[in-house]
This record gives C-alpha cells, sequence and structure tokens, in this order.
C-alpha cells in the first residue's frame, strides 16, 4: 500500500540493535536455502516447517514420514519461512525500520521473547478464524505486525517518512500504522480470514497482542505514547549582523575584559571620545580648567 523508509527516532537505551539484525539475518538465510534447494525442496520444506491450522488444533495428523517437528512448534518455525523475495523484502524492511526501537523500549531479550510471544498469537488468531485449514502459513507478518503494535504504543508522536508516488513524505507514526492496521482490519472484513492468500487475522492478532505486551515488558521508565516528547522544529542557522561580528561590537555582548569601562575615567577610554564640552578632557571637578583647556594664570590673579 505504501513503503515506509526511515523514522525520525534514535536508540537512547542501547548501543546497538542486535536482536533485530540476528532475526533479519536468520529469515534472510533461511530464505536463500528455500531459494537455492528449488521449488520441491522449498514445497516440501514449507509443508514440513509451516503451520497448518488444521493439524495444530489436533483435527488432522500429518503422515509420519513427514513429520519434522512437532505441530506446536510449526508456530515458530513457521515464521522464519517466506514465499518469495517481496514477502521477505516487506516483512524485513518494517522489522528493521521498527524493530530497532522497541528492541531500545524493551533490552535485547525481552524484545526477543516479545517477537516470539507476537508471532505465537498471529499463528493462533489465524487458526482460530481457519480451524479446518490445511494449507500451511509462513511468514514474519504476524511477528512484525505485533512490533508495529508496540511502536504504536511507545511513539505515535514520532515522523515516519513514507514513499508516495516517488515522493517522500513524513508522517506522523499513529497515522502511518493506524492507517496500515485500518487497512488489514477492512481486508479481512471484506476478503475473509485468507483473502489473497494473507491471513489478515494474524496481522490483526500480532498487532493486538504486541500492543498489550509492550506494556508490561517495556523498561521501567520508558514511557507509553511519548509522554513528554516535543518534536524539534528546523531552524536556520543564526548569522549576527556585520556589525555585532567583533566582540564588544553589540548591545547584547559585554566589552572584552582588557577594556572594561572605567566609571572614573571620563572620556579616557580608547573607544569613548571626550566630552564635546571638555575637547582636552578636562576634568569638570577642577574650575581651573575651562572648555578650551588649563586657564592661564595672571600674576594678578589669587592663588587657589
Amino acid at each position: 500500500m505504501f513503503l515506509p523508509l526511515r523514522d525520525d527516532n534514535p536508540l537512547h537505551r542501547i548501543g546497538f540493535q542486535f536482536v533485530t539484525v540476528a532475526l533479519i539475518a536468520a529469515c534472510t538465510i533461511v530464505w536463500v536455502v528455500q531459494w537455492l534447494g528449488g521449488d520441491q525442496f522449498d514445497a516440501e520444506l514449507v509443508f514440513r516447517l509451516g503451520m497448518i491450522p488444521v493439524t495444530v488444533l489436533g483435527e488432522l495428523r500429518r503422515e509420519p514420514d513427514m513429520v519434522t517437528v512437532t505441530p506446536w512448534l510449526t508456530i515458530v518455525t513457521s515464521m522464519f519461512l517466506h514465499g518469495g523475495f517481496m514477502h521477505l523484502f516487506g516483512n524485513m524492511l518494517y522489522l528493521w525500520i521498527f524493530g530497532d526501537n522497541v528492541e531500545d523500549a524493551m533490552g535485547h531479550w525481552r524484545f526477543a521473547i516479545f517477537y516470539l510471544i507476537c508471532g505465537a498469537v498471529a499463528g493462533l488468531a489465524h487458526a482460530a478464524v481457519e480451524p479446518a485449514s490445511q494449507v500451511p502459513t509462513i511468514g514474519a507478518s504476524g511477528a512484525v505486525s505485533g512490533v508495529l503494535g508496540a511502536y504504536f504504543m511507545l511513539h505515535p508522536k514520532r515522523g515516519v517518512w513514507i514513499l508516495v508516488f516517488f515522493m517522500p513524505i513524513r508522517f506522523p507514526a499513529w497515522g502511518v500504522l493506524g492507517l496500515w492496521i485500518g487497512y488489514q482490519v477492512f481486508n479481512a472484513l471484506v476478503a475473509g480470514p485468507a483473502g489473497g492468500g494473507v491471513a489478515w487475522y494474524a496481522h490483526i492478532g500480532g498487532f493486538a497482542a504486541g500492543a498489550l505486551l509492550v506494556v508490561p515488558l517495556r523498561k521501567r521508565g520508558v514511557p507509553l505514547f511519548d509522554r513528554g516528547y516535543v518534536r524539534s522544529r528546523r531552524r536556520t542557522a543564526y548569522r549576527p549582523p556585520p556589525e555585532a561580528e567583533t566582540p564588544g561590537a553589540g548591545p547584547w555582548e559585554e566589552p572584552p575584559a582588557d577594556q572594561t569601562v572605567d566609571p572614573a575615567a571620563d572620556g579616557d577610554a580608547p573607544w569613548q571620545e571626550p566630552p564635546r564640552s571638555r575637547p582636552n578632557g578636562g576634568d569638570p571637578q577642577d574650575h581651573r580648567t575651562g572648555p578650551w583647556g588649563r586657564r592661564p594664570r595672571r600674576p594678578w590673579s589669587r592663588r587657589d
């Protein structure tokens, strides 16, 4: 529907998102193995490790030679399988953009547990609405939906850049993720639980699980809904006027330390002109000085 590019939300509590990168690497390696093995190998791997609702709920048993892991464990193994490159790319892109901040709010180990729980809840949500389905369900979409739900609770005010008609536009996270979950609900109601080959209710269940689990799993002191966050506005760099580029030239700047004004000096500072009434800088307390300097002494004048 739209392609997210990045978010304006740096890390604050961890140095690097190790779990997020490890999950992306694991899903990518598994997909490369699927691709290199060929179509037949890929189909058999999906059937063995994909989550089949009817077997998970115990309504049908698989053939013994096709059982690799127990049916309940396929809820986890199915998260690392994907049906094609675009399926993998879409999930990993969302995980890369939004997963690091959720990991930052929880810590590495809590985030890993959170991711697996969200994926399991998403798989069970799909099995609940499609209990008789014998089609394997694969993909990390449910777990990634849980990451989106947690991000929605943690950082709804942060900016997310998305590509709309080849033009990057910044939207608040609540608008982007709200539109995303609204799209999932709309398709689930219109197209059905698995309309178009997509497990819509798995996305909805994962999103709801993430929004709820982030409350107890976040670190102490991590606020919800971006409380206390104020978006910084873009400002132009300040450039002082030309007359204020030298120290002490502007009225808002103090004069240099070596040019401090002496209140006792009257016209003696190098940057001050002598008063007009005393062009020679005479002392107003000395009545022997006039406006043109020292008054000449006459022989008959009285000494004072």
